[in-house]
């Protein structure tokens, strides 16, 4: 008899993670609105920033170990947010990078298995190869809006995010917002200087001569609702169930994203983008709901 271990969400909690995919989806928009503007690595400085600051002199410090929040702080946020901006920045549309960060639920699965020993289930490894297929057709579809680098700077943003997941899962009963406010801190260091290093004072400087009303808006939709409620109730979430419950929430993301860029940008929707789309949420959709078809299926066997 097989039996495959559920962990049901009440409904206050499944709200509070489509909540955060319609947040997430939109802020693609926001940060494209925003690069128009800014420089991207001065971006993720000012994004951290604000983020953090005055907030950190208010929340204590993570009840965890300091290394462990710097870690979080490096990976979650720096390292993520400098790769996902980048590739914005070269060569990747609104729409494309909200539906390829969708790899994160698979990333996040690979090293869940790799280094918490969570099992994996054959419907996820189905899931992953049916995502895949989409983000393959989004890589034979790079022109000038999609680059070669912009497409693997967002890719590997997304593998990045799966690390910053387990590093959460791992700190389990931790605040989440001081987790975030705090993670943010660490952040905003490296991102100043990693600005001063390769984009220059003059680009810097250039960036607040072009910041407009609108920019700013962008700037502050991805601090405090992307950032603080987005993080702050994805967390939440993560440290009460396993990876594999709470990742696939994501589904929705690159729909909004999409959506949101087509109507808000004026993005073209394609075929290909139409196609890719499909494949990588059909792939979230077997990998999320393939325990309900196999648990159908053992039932029946039992019964028969």
């Amino acid at each position: 008899m097989l039996i495959i271990k559920q962990y049901p969400m009440p409904v206050y909690h499944l709200l509070l993670a489509l909540l955060v995919a319609i947040v997430w989806g939109v802020n693609f928009t926001f940060a494209k609105l925003s690069l128009d503007e800014v420089s991207p690595l001065m971006l993720c400085a000012l994004r951290f920033i604000l983020a953090s600051i005055p907030a950190i002199f208010f929340i204590p410090r993570p009840a965890i170990p300091f290394s462990g929040v710097i870690l979080y702080g490096l990976v979650m946020f720096a390292l993520q947010f400098a790769l996902s901006f980048v590739g914005m920045s070269v060569g990747m549309t609104p729409g494309m990078a909200s539906l390829i960060m969708q790899m994160q639920v698979f990333f996040s699965i690979f090293f869940a298995v790799m280094f918490l020993g969570e099992e994996v289930r054959i419907w996820q490894v189905g899931g992953a190869l049916v995502s895949f297929m989409g983000i393959g057709i989004v890589a034979l579809h790079l022109d000038k809006n999609i680059s070669l680098l912009g497409f693997i700077c967002v890719l590997s943003a997304a593998a990045t995010w799966g690390v910053g997941n387990l590093i959460i899962k791992k700190a389990k009963k931790v605040n989440m917002i001081s987790m975030v406010v705090w993670g943010c801190f660490v952040a905003c260091i490296p991102m100043i200087l990693l600005s001063l290093i390769f984009e220059g004072p003059s680009r810097i400087t250039e960036s607040y001569h072009n910041l407009t009303w609108l920019g700013f808006s962008s700037l502050l939709y991805m601090v405090y609702i992307s950032t603080w409620v987005g993080y702050g109730i994805w967390n939440w979430l993560l440290s009460r169930y396993p990876v594999s419950v709470i990742v696939p929430f994501t589904l929705l993301v690159p729909i909004v994203g999409m959506m949101s860029s087509v109507f808000i940008l004026g993005e073209s929707l394609e075929l290909w983008k139409a196609a890719a789309g499909v494949l990588v949420i059909l792939g979230l959709y077997i990998n999320n709901f393939g325990a309900r078809f196999f648990r159908a299926r053992a039932t029946q066997e039992v019964a028969g």
